[in-house]
């Protein structure tokens, strides 16, 4: 009897012990647990803000700015407001039109190379229909006293040299270049008379500011 009041007497204090166990590990792992997580956040956070920096590479509008050569264009002809008009090195033809107000209704467009890049010093002329493209004195010509200074060479000149020619565009020029590929030298100065676009006319403007060397 008595064994069986001491047992009776253990077991009413083992339940409360339990349930006590019980509810501190419900109560306190889990707050110990957010605890490591938070700090495991925390960590990964600081780790991340004390990185060293990234090399940032700057936009590539800054780059091609840095990089741009302004040139200078005279644009003449039948365009709304000629003038000389400041661009970028690479930019075309019709960017040169544009800054110029666009064509006038009257304009001839069908010989120019829209396309076309322009250079420092260029002369961009829209003619009007039926017009023939008029003369421009080189500054260099009154500056030499002699016109050999600006002789162009046939044999040996390129697209843009030609279209410093009076009459000759983009499109003759390049006439005059794929001519010469095909056929070789010319032998005399009138031979440019068999490119297509170029007549008695043109060449006779043609004559004396040309050279076969």
């Amino acid at each position: 009897m008595i064994r069986s009041f001491i047992t009776e007497q253990w077991r009413k204090l083992l339940i409360p012990i339990a349930a006590i166990a019980v509810l501190s590990s419900v109560l306190f792992f889990p707050q110990e647990q957010a605890d490591v997580i938070s700090e495991e956040r925390g960590q990964t956070l600081f780790e991340t803000l004390e990185e060293p920096d990234q090399e940032v590479e700057p936009p590539v509008e800054m780059i091609a700015e840095a990089v741009s050569v302004p040139i200078l264009v005279d644009v003449k002809g039948a365009v709304k407001h000629p003038g000389l008009y400041s661009l970028i090195e690479g930019d075309r033809l019709l960017d040169a039109v544009e800054k110029a107000g666009g064509y006038m209704e009257d304009a001839d467009t069908r010989l120019l190379n829209h396309a076309q890049k322009l250079q420092d010093e260029s002369v961009v002329y829209v003619p009007v229909a039926g017009e023939e493209p008029p003369t421009f004195e080189e500054p260099s010509t009154v500056a030499a006293g002699s016109s050999d200074s600006i002789l162009i060479n046939i044999n040996t000149a390129n697209e843009t040299e030609f279209q410093q020619l009076p009459g000759i565009g983009p499109s003759k020029a390049t006439a005059i270049v794929k001519y010469r590929e095909a056929h070789g030298a010319f032998a005399q100065l009138d031979g440019l008379k068999e490119v297509s676009g170029i007549g008695d006319k043109t060449f006779e403007k043609l004559e004396a500011l040309i050279t076969l060397r």
